[in-house]
This record gives structure tokens, C-alpha cells and sequence, in this order.
């Protein structure tokens, strides 16, 4: 069975490592207002134990004022009073703390999840191709989720119960005597050693857990986001096979963390239990004999409970910090993923819009790429497209003319050759310049799940509702818009499966337009379409064009004839190129696909009348 893509570089993070590369979100630099709350809340902290060490003390005193001496009872009332207030100091001071650490903690965790989604985005398109979203997605919220885990306990609930462990050891030691130190830190030794060992045993299951609930949530993601072809099959069955498959190794998973954690439970208190009893019977020794008073048989009975009481619940503890590291492990390595595509240092910027500069020169000089080093894709591509003009691309499935377009937008580098826009490398330019330079209209356009207003606007985050309904108008959609009952508030579904295939495409030319690039790519725009929307489109198409470098890649001819110059690719070289009247001159691979495509037409085209008679 496959499981979800998630391979990272490197090894697995130790948990130091994964601990460490949180500690600067938690300390971040230049923010002093944070600075001075982990003080704060670590004043509290120390206020907040030392009231709850004296606690006990205040406690001993009152019951031996209370015990009778010569048949009178004194009310101790001061060390009554006192011992309510030290309980609500200890309390107070507790919450005091949680409250003021409580906007360093949430903020961290905004800090970790934004720039690990910033990092997602700036790693290269192989990268996602590579692996699964649902997984990526999964791995950040559980990574997030872990980082609050690990806040919210190991800073003040570890670090507080071994600092009240080390103070209740040195007065027991100073009340008493080695012997009742010695058997306390040695039972607390014990339990510590104990919880930590098998827990760290333990962490294998919550890894597996981690991966097959990726795997789930990967598999029900693609099947929900492919709906509709698994109707076309009638495969609902076989994906809730397949779903169920990745929750029963889920379920397997889940039931050994369960037990193993109820041996740990178990082991944990057996040994409270025995350093319980060992401290008891020695303190009662001291009562029989005279050495100790009843009020120092109720301390030390209730300084045990008091210190074993957030000992029992390190463990709890100790093992939700373990697996909130672990769940934090994937994502710093997500993090700390190097880019493939990054700006050099002192980049230049393009004129991005329309409106900022002359059309841009495109020029591919001896360009050589691979996906793969063992398989080049492009083999010495040369053309330019001067400023304005109109390149076509054109060539058979495979050809390499879509690889084309990504080298431009820069989602890889070449592997041989450059890329040149207005004489400048790309990879000299940044990249954020270099992409608001260039629109693209895709073969297959995905919108977000929101208003037509918004994917429209999308092309230029913060435009007016006047600005969305010009490019509307432009890209020969607005007219369809208003008819629509919720007119652009209009929710076009998930990928914009409301909307028919030609519906999509205004809208996207729409995002265009809004956009004003200098450089325009129609990336197979119209192959999915039938010819009636195709010549629907087409006006929206030139609005879009005007005054631009469009770069067209075809797989349809006719779309092509008026192209300034069309380049032919075959098996990732140039063929031949020329004009539309040129090329057909020449009786060439372009003239075949010309008389390919007008046969095919021609057959079509009965069927086409008849269907439109019916």
C-alpha cells in the first residue's frame, strides 16, 4: 500500500534540536513587550512555587497548636489566616502567570505556522509536485498544535514541578534528616528515570500514528477534491476501502499507545506508592519514639502528596511533550527545507504592470532543461519575442512547449542557457518582480472557493469593485455576472466547479487583465473548450493581449494564424519556424498538423450542424 509522500531531507530531529529551534520564536529579537512578559511570568512562577512549599509548614504548625496540652486548645488563628492566603497566592500567582505568558504562547505559534505556510510557498514547484498536499497540511497542523503542547506544559509545568522538587528535598533535609532526603530523591529519581524511558519507547507509535493519519486524511482529500471522477466510475466503494484501510493501521496504531501508556500509568504509580510508604513508616518511627510531633508527621505526609501530585501528572505531561515534539519534529524539517529557486543577492526588479513600462522582450538563448538530470526535456532552445509581438508555440504532446512557460514564470531554473526579459537574466531579477511582470491564462484554470469578485480581484489583491467589473467587461464576463442571482457575491464552489469550462476562463482572463502585466502567456488556453466558446472568448482574448508580449503555446492551429511568428517544437528542439503563410509554404511538420486539424474539422463539423439543428 502507498504511503503519502512525505520523505524530507536529513535525518530526524533529536528532541533537543526540535526544542532548540523553537526557543527564538519564544525569545524573539527587538520584541521587548515579549521580553519582559517571560520575565513576568517568571517571577510568577518562582512566587508561585515558594508560596506552595510554605504551605505545608504553615499547615504542621497549626495542627500542633491544635494537639491538647494540658487540656487546652489554642485556635491558632494567624497561622489559619496565613495558610488561606498562602493557598491563594499560590493560586493567584499560578493563574497571574498562565495570564501574561498567554500572548507570548499564542503568538509563537502564529510566528511558527506563518512562516512555515510562507516557506511552503517559497519552496520550488517540484518540491509540491513531489509530495502530497493533505500530508504537508496535516504535517503544519499538528505541527502548530504541538508547539502549544510544548509551551503550554514543558515551560511551566516541568520546569515548576523539578524546581518544587529540589526546594520540598532540601526542608525535608533541614526538618529532618539525610534519610528522609535521601529515600525522596531517590524515589523521585526513580519516577523520572522511569516516565522518561518509557516514554521515549513509546514515541515510535505516536510516529506511526502521525503517518498513517497523513496517509487517511492525503487519501480523503483527493478523493473528496476528485468528486466527480469517482462517480464517473462508480468507484465509491473502493475509495472507502482504501480510506478504511488507512484508519484501521490508524486504529492498530492508537490501541498500542493506549496500553503502552496504561503500563506506563501503572509503573509510575507503583513507585509513588513505595517512596510513599518508605518516607510513612519512617516518620511514623519518629512519632512512636518521640523524635517528631504529629504537625511533622502530617508535614512530610503532606509535602509527599504535595510533590508527588504534579509528579504524577509530569507524566501525562512529559508524554504530551513528547508527542507534541515529535509533531513538531516534521515541521521544523519542513522549515528548514532549502529553497531550489532563490534570489541572488542584490536581485534587480522589473517594471511589473502595463502601466510601469514598455512590453517585455523575451528572449530563451541555447536553453537546455530536465526534470531529472538523466533526462533532458529541452535541447539548445533559442527565439526572441520582441516587445508587443505575438509568439506562438506549437507541437505535438510532449514536446516540451509547457516547459516553457514554467522556466519563464521561473518554477525551475535551466539547467543550460538563460532566460532573458528586457536583457536581464531571470535569475538576476527577484523573483516577486519577475512573477507580477507576467499573466497567465491556463489550460486548466482553478479558481478558490469563494466569490467571482474575489477570484477576479485575486489578480490584484485590494482593487475596487469598479476596477473588478472593468476587467469583468474586458474579459467579456460581466454581462453573465449581474445576470447571476448574487450577482459577483456568487460562490463558484470548490476549483470552480460551479461554472462551465468557458465561465472559468472569462474569470481568469478577467484576473488578467486586473493584474496588467507586461507579459502575457495563454498556456493552451482554449483546448479545452468547444469551438463555439473558443470564438466566445476569443474578443476577451485580444482585450487581454493588447498592447502586450504574448507568449501563445496551441495545441489548436486556428488560434495561432495571426501570431507575428510560430515555433515549432518537436521532441524539445525547434523544428521550424516562421509565420502561419510561411510555414504552410514549406510543406513541413506545421503544414501536417494544419491539414490533420482542417480533416478533423471538417468531420466534425456535420455532426456539430446536426446536433445544432436538434
Amino acid at each position: 500500500m502507498a504511503r503519502p509522500n512525505l520523505a524530507l531531507p536529513g535525518q530526524p530531529r533529536s528532541t533537543l534540536a526540535t526544542v532548540t529551534s523553537l526557543l527564538p520564536y519564544l525569545w524573539p529579537k527587538g520584541d521587548r513587550g515579549a521580553h519582559v512578559r517571560v520575565v513576568l511570568a517568571v517571577g510568577c512562577l518562582i512566587a508561585a512555587k515558594v508560596a506552595t512549599v510554605y504551605i505545608p509548614l504553615v499547615y504542621s504548625h497549626a495542627v500542633d497548636a491544635l494537639s491538647p496540652k494540658n487540656s487546652f486548645v489554642v485556635i491558632p488563628v494567624a497561622l489559619i489566616v496565613g495558610y488561606g492566603l498562602l493557598r491563594v497566592a499560590s493560586a493567584g500567582f499560578g493563574e497571574l502567570r498562565d495570564a501574561v505568558f498567554a500572548s507570548v504562547q499564542q503568538r509563537t505559534v502564529r510566528r511558527v505556522a506563518v512562516e512555515t505556510f510562507q516557506h511552503m510557498h517559497r519552496l520550488s514547484l517540484r518540491f509540491h509536485l513531489d509530495r502530497q498536499t493533505g500530508g504537508l497540511s496535516r504535517a503544519i497542523e499538528r505541527g502548530t498544535a504541538g508547539v502549544q503542547s510544548v509551551l503550554r506544559l514543558a515551560v511551566f509545568n516541568v520546569v515548576p514541578t523539578l524546581l518544587e522538587v529540589l526546594m520540598v528535598t532540601g526542608i525535608i533535609w533541614r526538618l529532618f534528616d539525610w534519610r528522609f532526603a535521601a529515600v525522596t530523591l531517590a524515589a523521585v529519581s526513580v519516577y523520572i528515570g522511569f516516565t522518561v524511558a518509557f516514554a521515549s519507547w513509546r514515541v515510535h507509535f505516536r510516529r506511526t500514528m502521525n503517518d498513517v493519519d497523513s496517509e487517511a486524511n492525503t487519501k480523503a482529500l483527493d478523493s473528496l477534491l476528485n468528486y466527480e471522477t469517482v462517480k464517473y466510475f462508480g468507484n465509491e466503494a473502493h475509495e472507502a476501502q482504501r480510506f478504511d484501510d488507512a484508519q484501521r493501521r490508524y486504529e492498530t496504531a492508537a490501541v498500542k499507545t493506549q496500553v503502552t501508556l496504561n503500563m506506563l500509568n501503572l509503573g509510575q504509580a507503583a513507585i509513588i506508592a513505595l517512596g510513599l510508604t518508605a518516607i510513612m513508616l519512617m516518620a511514623a518511627n519518629g512519632v512512636q519514639d518521640g523524635s517528631m510531633t504529629v504537625g511533622r508527621f502530617v508535614l512530610v505526609n503532606t509535602y509527599l502528596m504535595q510533590l508527588y501530585q504534579p509528579l504524577n501528572f509530569l507524566g501525562f505531561v512529559y508524554n504530551t511533550i513528547k508527542q507534541g515534539v515529535v509533531d513538531m519534529e516534521q515541521m521544523f524539517r519542513l522549515i528548514q527545507v532549502e529553497q531550489e529557486i532563490a534570489d541572488r543577492p542584490g536581485a534587480t526588479t522589473l517594471a511589473a504592470h502595463r502601466t510601469h513600462g514598455t512590453p517585455g522582450a523575451i528572449v530563451f538563448d541555447d536553453v537546455h532543461f530536465g526534470y531529472r538530470p538523466d533526462r533532458e526535456i529541452l535541447h539548445g532552445i533559442s527565439f526572441t519575442a520582441k516587445a508587443g509581438a505575438k509568439l506562438a508555440i506549437v507541437g505535438p504532446t510532449g514536446a516540451g512547449k509547457s516547459t516553457l512557460s514554467r522556466l519563464l514564470f521561473r518554477f525551475y531554473d535551466v539547467t543550460g542557457g538563460r532566460v532573458l526579459i528586457d536583457g536581464h537574466d531571470i535569475r538576476d531579477v527577484t523573483q516577486s518582480s519577475l512573477r507580477a511582470a507576467i499573466g497567465v491564462v491556463p489550460q486548466d484554470t482553478v479558481l478558490f472557493n469563494d466569490t467571482i469578485r474575489y477570484n477576479i480581484a485575486y489578480g490584484r489583491v485590494g482593487a475596487s469593485q469598479a476596477e473588478v467589473e472593468r476587467a469583468a467587461r474586458l474579459a467579456q464576463v460581466h454581462d453573465f455576472v449581474v445576470r447571476l442571482p448574487e450577482g459577483y457575491d456568487t460562490k463558484v464552489g470548490e476549483r470552480g466547479l460551479k461554472l462551465s469550462g468557458g465561465e472559468k476562463q472569462c474569470v481568469a482572463i478577467a484576473r488578467t487583465i486586473l493584474k496588467d502585466p507586461r507579459i502575457l502567456i495563454l498556456d493552451e488556453a482554449t483546448s479545452a473548450l468547444d469551438t463555439r466558446t473558443e470564438q466566445e472568448i476569443e474578443a476577451a482574448l485580444r482585450n487581454v493581449s493588447a498592447d502586450r508580449t504574448t507568449l501563445v503555446i496551441a495545441h489548436r492551429l486556428s488560434t495561432v494564424v495571426d501570431a507575428d511568428e510560430i515555433l515549432v517544437l518537436v521532441d524539445g528542439r525547434v523544428a521550424e519556424r516562421g509565420t502561419h503563410a510561411s510555414l504552410l509554404a514549406r510543406d513541413g511538420v506545421y503544414a501536417r498538423m494544419w491539414r490533420l486539424q482542417a480533416e478533423q474539422a471538417a468531420v466534425d463539423r456535420p455532426e456539430t450542424e446536426v446536433i445544432a439543428a436538434e
